[in-house]
């Protein structure tokens, strides 16, 4: 299992030199490159210049970080083909990009809008049947998950829609911090988790509130905070053990699933990535003690 940091929280607070740096400094072996306005915009088409690819592979080289993965956000769900278009060719530079890298995991989202789920599943799969010969000859493995706001919010309906390609280059993501929309608030990481089963290939750790619960959230106008139903969505990424999520029944989880020595035949390890953002002020203290936690409890360490 590689243990990684997503940079997200970095990306907006320094270069990219110093970003990778500072995930050195904590200790940390993997970076997971999420969204970057330098390499791979939200939605917008991937850029990476060739300095910015000589800075990143210096900072590399200089701390032996590796990077375990990108994360990409296009809207390859649409919900208008003009969208879906542009996104699947934002997908074509960025699996250029991750090969010319040597990184074989693209963790994604499915997109699109909830209050048109049929139109977005259909585009979707329109996407993934385009997009999956290439994966397969890249050999890559793209990892979905479903986001608060996406067409699809469920874990065990998104689970559904990666295994239906029977694919070993298409696995699943679980993201803690949007648990309590995945089972409309119920919080049952157990069940996720293990509906999730042999294609459970990520976990993103980071707490949130219950959005479910009364005034976890307050959101105004007043009647957002019923979403309408599919207006607004609300969620955090803190630290373990400052929100509601039960960690201690994940971690118990993804021991009794030997997630930590899972092998994929594409992509190779499992991925745990520490996906904080709420506090950047907090993150010298909170992001190494994220990765001990992770070592003791997956690893043993």
């Amino acid at each position: 299992m590689k243990i990684a940091f997503d940079v997200d929280v970095l990306a907006k607070q320094m270069d990219i030199n110093r970003m990778v740096h500072q995930v050195a400094d904590w200790g940390y072996k993997y970076i997971e490159q999420s969204p970057h306005p330098r390499i791979n915009p939200f939605y917008k088409h991937p850029l990476f210049s060739k300095e910015c690819e000589a800075e990143y592979r210096q900072a590399l080289k200089e701390t032996g970080v590796e990077l375990s993965s990108l994360i990409c956000v296009y809207r390859w769900s649409g919900p208008t083909e003009e969208q879906r278009r542009f996104a699947v060719e934002n997908w074509k530079r960025l699996i250029e990009i991750a090969v010319n890298l040597g990184v074989q995991v693209i963790n994604t989202e499915l997109s699109g809008d909830p209050n048109q789920q049929e139109i977005c599943n259909g585009m979707w799969y329109k996407s993934v049947e385009e997009l999956l010969p290439i994966f397969e000859k890249e050999g890559i493995r793209v990892e979905i998950q479903s986001h608060p706001y996406d067409f699809c919010e469920l874990n065990n309906e998104c689970c559904d829609l990666v295994k239906s390609f029977r694919s070993d280059h298409l696995k699943y993501v679980y993201a803690t911090a949007h648990g309590f929309f995945y089972d409309q608030g119920k919080g049952d990481v157990k069940s996720m988790l293990e509906y999730a089963g042999d294609e459970l290939s990520h976990v993103l750790f980071a707490d949130t509130l219950n959005q479910e619960m009364d005034c976890r959230y307050i959101v105004n106008p007043p009647w957002l905070n019923a979403r309408g139903k599919a207006d607004v969505t609300v969620h955090q990424h803190l630290a373990m053990g400052e929100g509601d999520v039960n960690f201690e029944q994940i971690f118990e989880t993804l021991r009794d699933m030997d997630f930590a020595k899972r092998k994929f035949k594409v992509g190779g390890d499992s991925i745990a990535a520490v996906s904080y953002f709420g506090f950047p002020e907090k993150m010298d203290k909170q992001a190494p003690e994220a990765r001990e936690r992770i070592e003791k409890e997956l690893l043993g360490k």
